[in-house]
Order: C-alpha cells, then sequence, then structure tokens
C-alpha cells in the first residue's frame, strides 16, 4: 500500500468547513480514500450497508477484478493454477506467499499428511448430534471444539504455534466433513490414509467402507482438486470478513474458522450450488428453458435463475469456465450420458451468453452453475455442499487470518451505525407503564 500524496476534499455545505483525505493505491485495483480520521476530523460517521464500498483491511493473498473477469492468488491467474497445480500447492501458495518448489512441496504434503488425524475423543463427540443434524451444524461444532483437544496450538502471539494451527485446520478438514457425512449415513468412519492424495484422501473418506475398498478414479481426484482449487479463496466475502472480524478480537483460530463455516452456511453465501441443482430439477427439460427464461425476465414472476450474475463479477466468472470443462469431464468418467440436468445447463448458458437481457444485464453463469452437477454425478448429497465449499475455502480463511494477525496497524473490528431508534427516555415504574 502506497500513499499517493494526493487527496479527497470533502466539504461539509451545512458549516462550509472542507477536510481532506489522502488517497491510498495499492499494487493493482482501485485506490481507496482513507477515512480512519474521518470520526475525529469531522464528527461524522460513513455510512456503507453491507460495506459495499468499504476496504475493511490490506490484504496481498487474492485480487479480484470483476469487470474484467480476474481471479488472482497471490499473482496468479486462477486459470493457471486450477490446470496445473493440485490444492496443496495452492494451500502453500496462500500461506507461504509463493508457489513452492519441488523439495518444498513434498516437504508441506508430508507435514498435511501428518496431521489428517484427528484426536480419537473426537470420534466420540459426533455421537452426541442427532443422526438427522445438517452435515454443515456438525462441522461447525466439531471444528469449534478443535480449541479443546488441541489447546497447544491457540496461542496467537506465538508464531509457531499458529503455523501449527494453520497447518491442522488444512489437513483435518476433509476428515471433518467426510466423518460429517458417515456420521449422517449411520455407516463407520473411515481414518486418513497416508498413501494417498489430499483430494484422493476426501473422496476415500467418503465413500470407501471397512468390507469394501474404494478406488480412487484420478479423474474425479483430479476433478475434486479443481473444485477445491476454485473454491479456495474469493478475497474479502461475508465469511472471509467474518473470520477476520472473529479474529481481530484475538480469539483462536479454530474459533474463528467455526464462525466462518457458520457465515458460510447461510444460503445467500454457501448455498447457491444446491440451490442450482433445485432450480435445473424444476425445469425439468431443455425444451422448457425457454419458458423459464421469460419467467426469470418478468419482474411480476418470482422465479429466479439461480448460478447467474455474481456480487463482484460484471464478466464471465473465470471458474466457471474450468469448472464447465471439469463437469464434462466426470461425466465421460462415469459413463453418464445424456445427463438432463446438464443439457439445461448448457442451454440455459448458450442463452445467457447470446440473450440481450442477460447481456445488458452482465448475468454470466458463475462457479456455482456446473459444481452441483458434479457433486451430483460424484455421488455427495445436496446436504454435503457446503460442507465442500468449506473445506475448500479453509486454506484461504486461515490464511487471511494469518495476515490479519501479523499485520502491526489491525486493531479490532469495531463497525459504527446509524441509529434510528428512541431517544433518552424517562424510565416508567411498572405500576405506571
Amino acid at each position: 500500500m502506497t500513499d499517493s500524496k494526493q487527496t479527497v476534499t470533502l466539504v461539509d455545505n451545512r458549516s462550509g468547513k472542507s477536510y481532506e483525505f489522502p488517497i491510498l493505491s495499492g499494487s493493482t485495483g482501485p485506490d481507496v480514500v482513507d477515512i480512519r480520521k474521518f470520526y475525529t476530523e469531522t464528527g461524522m460517521f460513513t455510512y456503507d450497508p453491507g460495506y459495499t464500498s468499504t476496504g475493511s483491511c490490506s490484504s496481498a493473498v487474492t485480487y479480484i477484478d470483476g469487470d474484467a473477469g480476474i481471479l488472482l492468488h497471490r499473482g496468479y491467474a486462477i486459470e493457471d493454477l486450477a490446470m496445473h497445480c493440485d490444492f496443496t500447492e495452492v494451500a502453500y501458495l496462500l500461506l507461504r506467499g509463493e508457489l513452492p518448489t519441488a523439495p518444498k512441496k513434498t516437504e508441506f504434503e508430508k507435514i498435511i499428511t501428518y496431521h489428517t488425524m484427528v484426536h480419537e475423543q473426537l470420534h466420540k463427540f459426533y455421537d452426541g448430534f442427532r443422526r438427522d443434524a445438517h452435515p454443515m451444524a456438525v462441522m461447525c461444532g466439531v471444528v469449534g471444539a478443535l480449541s479443546a483437544f488441541y489447546h497447544d496450538s491457540i496461542d496467537i502471539t506465538d508464531p509457531i504455534q499458529r503455523m501449527i494451527a494453520q497447518h491442522r485446520l488444512v489437513a483435518k478438514m476433509p476428515t471433518i466433513a467426510a466423518w460429517a457425512y458417515k456420521y449422517s449415513q449411520g455407516q463407520p468412519f473411515m481414518y486418513p490414509r497416508n498413501n494417498l492424495t489430499y483430494a484422493e484422501n476426501f473422496l476415500h473418506m467418503m465413500f470407501a467402507t471397512p468390507c469394501e475398498e474404494y478406488k480412487v478414479s484420478p479423474v474425479l481426484a483430479r476433478a475434486m482438486d479443481r473444485i477445491l482449487i476454485l473454491h479456495a479463496d474469493h478475497e474479502q466475502n461475508a465469511s472471509t470478513s467474518t473470520v477476520r472480524l472473529a479474529g481481530s478480537s484475538g480469539a483462536n483460530p479454530f474459533a474463528c474458522i467455526a464462525a466462518g463455516i457458520a457465515s458460510l452456511w447461510g444460503p445467500a453465501h454457501g448455498g447457491a450450488n444446491e440451490a442450482v441443482l433445485k432450480m435445473l430439477t424444476e425445469i425439468g427439460s431443455p425444451d422448457r428453458v425457454d419458458d423459464f427464461v421469460k419467467k426469470a425476465k418478468d419482474k411480476n414472476d418470482p422465479f429466479r435463475l439461480m448460478g447467474f450474475g455474481h456480487r463482484v463479477y460484471k464478466n464471465y466468472d473465470p471458474r466457471a469456465k474450468i469448472m464447465a470443462a471439469t463437469c464434462h469431464e466426470v461425466l465421460d468418467e462415469l459413463g453418464i450420458v445424456d445427463e438432463p440436468l446438464l443439457e439445461i445447463a448448457m442451454r440455459l448458458e448458450k442463452i445467457a451468453l447470446e440473450d440481450e437481457y442477460f447481456i445488458e444485464k452482465k448475468l454470466y453463469p458463475n462457479v456455482d452453475f456446473y459444481s452441483g452437477i458434479i457433486f451430483r454425478a460424484i455421488g455427495i448429497p445436496t446436504s454435503m455442499f457446503t460442507c465442500l465449499f468449506a473445506l475448500a475455502r479453509t486454506v484461504g480463511w486461515i490464511s487471511q487470518w494469518k495476515e490479519m494477525i501479523e499485520d502491526p496497524d489491525q486493531k479490532i473490528g469495531r463497525p459504527r451505525q446509524l441509529y434510528n431508534g428512541a431517544t433518552k427516555r424517562d424510565f416508567l415504574p411498572m405500576d405506571k407503564r
């Protein structure tokens, strides 16, 4: 972050006073107005519901240019990372700032593999949940409880403990997620295996049973790798901001990630791919797509097309193209032909890229548009969709948390408000109310 020596002048028309605030420039992207002294100089707060025009932090992890459809992790394009790296490489990049050399990658994979096991007493902890509990509820509870099992890595002032906590969270999340699924199915838990890759291990723990060996398909493992990479981080979204805000109080990293999971669980954030699958099922057939598109264009009709458009991207989501190609690879590998949901999705995508209504409103397919079809084909139930999102996003959350903790300018988050409640009132005793 650099000071451009330029300023923005605010004029208060009521008093005639003017105030100057410095403009700060990052390495790329829009400049920001530094309003840290706004209240002390003007006696006023800024008002920005949803923080749509507010930079909450300085970060070097992820950059998004929504207008151009660009997503960079530490400067590397998401397309290059998804096509040429596996998830542990991207995890190393997000956590350490650089892509690993071959020896560094081997060392990092060994560390992550070493930490994939969870404390055996956590096995009993799962038994405290109802069998019909939503897997996200289970994940939220289990991750929050990790600080009770790994209290040797919750001192955030100790860089060694911070690093161990980062490794543990990235390593254990596939085990925690897979066990949440197994518990919901009433099946025995499968333990991680050290001879499998990160993605292979997750698929193994999801679908293997003690009585039957599960052979992990290289195509499905690669697809899972890409899905994890494409969801690894996405700048200061709701769940990431939640993790940072929780972390700003000094909360331990396990509690912060549990807070991120809770935020992600919201249907407006992490449940979009499930909503896409429901929408495609509702449409039912490719020949009904045009009718539903007309419904979507009708302001008086409550029907909405899910998986189109994005809060940040005003161009084609770069992750969506990779997800579409991955979807075809998975269906081919599994021998699924004439998949009606995919045909509907392809028809919708064609319309979105050619129809003036969609082009004008910049409603392009986003990353959630195809991921639900992939999960369904693999055999992952809709209740687990957001769990996979949390699994992938954990490395982004913990990278952002690490950056925040190591930032000397970081203060506890304390947003202000525009108060519209009652002014001071005289208290009335019970007999006079």
